[in-house]
């Protein structure tokens, strides 16, 4: 069996893992932990070794330092939802403050984890004065999917070969060690519309109304997402001021 195939035939294990039994009252950080044991138990270590080898060369790219950070005016951009609705973000931090999420696809358990509890924890959010948007590279058609899979109530806007997250700065190129998993086994170009082997690292903004960013979640590591209690009271903090 070649190399290629024996990527492509774990990636099964890694992309097909099965949600938390329990997520209700939760910490996402638990869950994700959980979540990541469970793909341990399932992955011979040279695989696991692949994908955090690849973690590591994402981390080494400085990729989290040199996003926009706290204190940093937010770049706008006017996106469309999967009914192709155009959405402007500014006309939405105008108004309240806005906390911009990103998710690499559907196809990520992590990812569908995270929207999950942010959609539970979204009275708490929005009681708080914010505005919750999702973002993904994946198309509008399959960002609907993800939208009914996960029953969001939210926001999803398309990031168009993910010009939006480039501007932010937290566009990184896939390590060559686990291309074939996602040009192959994902189809990564096909679900995103265009060839490149790229992708937003799940990152976290809270912008104000006068679009500075206030709180930046920003990790390498895709097992890692925002905490929603911390989206809220990053959020509460505004209201203080």
């Amino acid at each position: 069996m070649s190399h290629c195939v024996r990527l492509t035939t774990l990636a099964l294990l890694v992309f097909a893992m099965p949600a938390v039994a329990e997520e209700v009252d939760q910490p996402l950080s638990k869950q994700l932990k959980e979540m990541t044991e469970g793909a341990k138990q399932r992955m011979p270590a040279p695989m696991l070794k692949t994908f955090e080898d690849a973690i590591v060369k994402v981390r080494e790219t400085g990729i989290e330092k040199s996003a926009k950070q706290v204190g940093d005016e937010a770049p706008d951009g006017t996106l469309v939802s999967w009914d192709e609705k155009e959405t402007t973000l500014s006309d939405l931090w105008k108004e309240q403050p806005v906390v911009l999420t990103w998710y690499r696809g559907g196809w990520c358990p992590y990812c569908n984890l995270q929207l999950r509890a942010m959609e539970k924890q979204l009275d708490e959010l929005e009681g708080a004065g914010a505005r919750l948007v999702a973002l993904t590279p994946e198309l509008p058609k399959n960002a609907k999917e993800t939208a009914e899979k996960n029953k969001l109530s939210f926001l999803v806007l398309h990031d168009k070969e993910n010009k939006l997250a480039h501007k932010y700065g937290i566009v990184f190129k896939l390590p060559e060690s686990i291309v074939p998993i996602y040009r192959d086994r994902l189809q990564l170009g096909k679900v995103n519309g265009y060839d490149k082997l790229e992708l937003p690292m799940a990152a976290t903004y809270v912008i104000d109304r006068e679009g500075v960013i206030r709180y930046a979640f920003l990790k390498a590591d895709y097992k890692k997402r925002a905490e929603p209690a911390k989206v809220i009271e990053a959020v509460k903090k505004l209201n203080e001021e």
